[in-house]
């Protein structure tokens, strides 16, 4: 089934596949800085080892981080190839283009993103 949410899905393809593939590009650069830190005591000193786990460790979030946004990234080329692209999954209305301009990989309107306030 595919439905026009007046999304030009083409353009909305290259955009992806063109994040996907500077993601992928900044994951194999920082490859490096996500390798177990040495232990030797003998030739690092303490406070520049704690140095270098809280880098590893910064260096392992953004990498998780990463994955997550190709994985949504992903999810978003395949609505594309379903024909759902630019429809909220979960209610099934037109996302606005000002939104997936803004962010190409959200799977939802405004509306369903939104937690209820009150006592709407």
């Amino acid at each position: 089934m595919t439905r026009d949410a007046g999304v030009d899905p083409n353009r909305a393809k290259a955009t992806l596949v063109a994040m996907r593939k500077e993601l992928l590009e900044l994951a194999e650069s920082s490859r490096e800085s996500r390798a177990p830190v040495e232990l030797d005591q003998t030739s690092v000193g303490r406070l520049s080892r704690m140095d270098a786990l809280q880098v590893q460790a910064m260096a392992l979030e953004t990498g998780r981080r990463r994955d997550n946004e190709i994985r949504m990234i992903e999810a978003a080329l395949q609505r594309i190839e379903d024909g759902e692209y630019g429809y909220c999954v979960s209610c099934g209305e037109e996302i606005p283009l000002k939104r997936l301009e803004l962010d190409p990989t959200t799977p939802v309107c405004v509306d369903c993103a939104t937690p209820v306030r009150g006592g709407r």
